[in-house]
């Protein structure tokens, strides 16, 4: 049995077996609370924080904890369903996208965008004897939305 906005139904989706199928592989079970969570991060990819997915997560299942929340996202990284990222010093958001790319991040407003990387992007220089396993591409600044916002207000102040 399933959750589809807050009302249970007996039929999986794709994405939920794939779920399943997923967590079982890693010896872990198959709940109704981390199908919320990945239900949520599915839903809007905005790079929700733990808090972020906790209250969208509250919505449809009132009984859900935050502690919960935070084992679900731990499981989900653990299993490679979702990544974490860290920009800045800021809280920890969850991203779906298992696709290789980096992130944008807005100074002004905050919001977290996916960045498309260029073939061998990020390949840099690996010193002998060294194993790469990872890596992440993060860029800050203003976003397309925000810096519109400032033109408007420039534009505004000089016209006066």
């Amino acid at each position: 049995m399933s959750y589809c906005g807050g009302v249970r139904r007996k039929t999986q989706t794709s994405w939920e077996r794939a779920l399943a199928q997923t967590l079982t592989k890693i010896g872990l079970r198959f709940t109704s609370q981390r199908q919320m969570v990945y239900s949520v991060l599915l839903d809007v990819r905005d790079h929700p924080t733990a808090e972020t997915v906790f209250l969208r997560s509250k919505q449809a299942m009132p009984e859900i904890s935050m502690a919960t929340v935070y084992n679900s996202l731990d499981a989900l990284v653990k299993c490679g369903l979702i990544a974490q990222v860290n920009l800045h010093r800021a809280a920890t958001r969850f991203c779906p996208n298992m696709q290789e790319h980096g992130h944008f991040y807005c100074d002004d407003c905050g919001r977290v965008y996916d960045i498309s990387l260029a073939p061998g992007a990020g390949m840099v220089d690996i010193p002998t004897g060294f194993e790469p396993r990872h890596f992440e591409v993060s860029i800050s600044g203003r976003c397309l939305e925000c810096g519109r916002g400032e033109s408007r207000a420039h534009s505004s102040e000089r016209s006066r």
